[in-house]
């Protein structure tokens, strides 16, 4: 399967073109350190770009501040990750082995000459892409997420942190092995996140710990974009692609991690161009980068509660917390969600037991026992499919009595092959068993009952669109999907009844349920969004 930076790991230490050292050092100063000296501490922005001409830079253990791995940063070499493009924060310590001299350009110059130079952008945007996929699979970061290992508040941290692409390590309080003895000593034994020797989040949320890596963006500072893109799936990181590579200003407010409900997909086997499929958040993730780049901002985990039109005609968002943002455009992508079942005991059980999402993260919890999928779709069979490596056995839960409707036909005979996939064709999950954590499910199927044991069962059932913040200002149906196109009136098929407010992807009504339909929407809108804004400047000048 491809996954984001495997073309990298074999890429070649090739230095910068002479050209583009020249180039960086007209906006750098020079600077000298001495061995031992640090060069980056861990929660500090990156705001500077540091070039190498003479020594060696180390990457440093934030807790025993020996030497953390072989590799090392020396002339002709930057340093640096793909936080860099966002200004987020180091995850690791850096500091001079030997007398280093640099060259260090301040992040705003040096992002403005990557625009000017293609060249240099792809240079270093490949490089710092590679290193934070390294670090990934490595896990080396300074972040320490502590905790039981199926309390509901760790694991939504450790989601964050995993769908967006963040290195941490994760020790459950539970565990007897030294290390984890030793870490788990740094705290009174209740959740928490070490983001520094000295430093623990108590009680963590991945809005606390947003707010630490610099995710959480400091969106007052700037109160006016010209784009607002709610929502960040497929649909919208495509348009923050396009908002950015057309000179647009603009910020993406995702309230969970980028990737949307293609996110939740561990394999996406018929997006065109990747031939051994690839996990949503991969796909998405390498948007991002790309929105980045150019200039796009992303602030989450944050959540718009409310929408309204000023009199002056621009949207004004209020935030999670009382913050407000305010454009001159609104795109609507903020997708779907699985729909929660009317079951007895369900909230108790949400992240106990019960998930909405397929990844490494919910899988582990499938070893050597039996999983239950709840759902018809393309989504619930990628997860079957995907849990039958780990799961002793997967069960398959469809309400009717075909997937010919709902499922891919190369899916559905995947499943129907695979001997450790069982599928339960018209019967419904009636009951959820267990103390604390789930135990056990019950299907009703022709009248009759049967029980389950199981410690996983994943909800993947029908769509709820997530457009209750629009505050009755644009038209929906009677399921809460936006109604876009002739159904309101409009020529273009993303214009919602309310002018400057425009939906794409799977939130629109009607629209196909796709995540190549949605980056294609995402993509063609923003050549609208621009003539909007640009019409309404045109009036007002």
């Amino acid at each position: 399967m491809e996954n984001f930076g495997d073309e990298l790991e074999t890429m070649k230490r090739v230095p910068l073109a002479d050209d583009h050292v020249a180039a960086i050092r007209k906006i750098s100063v020079e600077r000298s350190y001495e061995p031992g000296e640090m060069v980056s501490e861990v929660g500090e922005p990156m705001d500077t770009f540091i070039y190498c001409l003479e020594g060696e830079i180390e990457v440093v253990d934030p807790y025993t501040r020996e030497r953390l791995m072989d590799a090392s940063v020396g002339p002709t070499q930057f340093v640096g990750e793909i936080g860099f493009l966002n200004r987020g924060t180091w995850f690791l310590p850096m500091r001079a082995a030997k007398p280093t001299k640099t060259i260090e350009a301040p992040r705003e110059a040096m992002l403005d000459l990557m625009s000017r130079v293609p060249e240099l952008s792809d240079h270093i945007i490949t490089v710092f892409a590679a290193r934070r996929r390294k670090q990934f699979e490595l896990k080396s970061s300074s972040i320490k997420v502590i905790g039981a290992d199926r309390d509901p508040a760790v694991q939504r941290v450790e989601r964050f942190l995993a769908r967006n692409r963040i290195p941490f390590q994760s020790y459950d309080l539970d565990g007897s092995d030294k290390e984890t003895v030793e870490v788990c000593t740094l705290t009174d034994h209740s959740p928490s996140v070490i983001v520094d020797k000295d430093e623990v989040l108590e009680d963590p949320t991945p809005r606390k710990v947003a707010q630490h890596l610099n995710l959480d963006l400091d969106i007052c500072s700037q109160r006016v974009f010209d784009v607002l893109i709610v929502g960040g799936g497929p649909a919208g990181v495509a348009a923050a692609v396009y908002t950015g590579a057309e000179g647009l200003c603009a910020l993406v407010v995702e309230d969970t991690a980028i990737g949307g409900q293609a996110g939740t997909s561990s394999r996406i086997e018929n997006y065109m161009g990747f031939p051994t499929g690839i996990s949503g958040t991969d796909l998405v993730y390498r948007g991002q980068i790309q929105a980045l780049k150019f200039g796009t901002r992303f602030a989450m985990p944050r959540r718009v509660e409310h929408l309204e039109r000023r009199d002056d005609g621009l949207f004004c968002a209020t935030l999670d917390d009382g913050d407000e943002v305010c454009a001159k455009v609104v795109l609507v992508s903020t997708g779907v969600q699985y729909r929660r079942l009317p079951l007895e005991r369900l909230e108790e059980f949400e992240g106990a037991g019960v998930f909405y999402a397929a990844t490494d993260m919910e899988a582990r919890f499938c070893n050597n026992t039996e999983a239950v999928v709840i759902g018809g779709g393309n989504s619930a069979g990628q997860a079957a499919m995907y849990l039958s490596r780990t799961a002793g056995h997967v069960h398959l839960v469809v309400r009717g009595d075909s997937l010919a409707e709902s499922m891919s036909s190369y899916l559905t005979q995947r499943l129907e092959a695979d001997e450790r996939v069982t599928i339960h064709y018209n019967t419904q999950v009636t009951a959820l068993h267990g103390e604390g954590h789930l135990k056990a499910v019950s299907f009703e199927s022709g009248g009759k009952e049967r029980r389950i044991d199981t410690r996983a069962l994943f909800i993947m059932i029908g769509a709820a669109p997530n457009t209750g913040w629009l505050s009755n200002l644009v038209e929906t149906d009677d399921k809460g999907f936006v109604c876009t196109g002739s159904s309101v009136g409009k020529r273009s098929p993303f214009e919602t009844s309310c002018d400057g407010i425009y939906a794409v992807g799977d939130v629109r009504a009607d629209s196909v349920k796709r995540v190549a339909s949605a980056v294609g929407e995402g993509s063609v809108v923003v050549s609208e969004l621009w003539s909007y804004i640009d019409a309404q400047e045109r009036e007002v000048a």
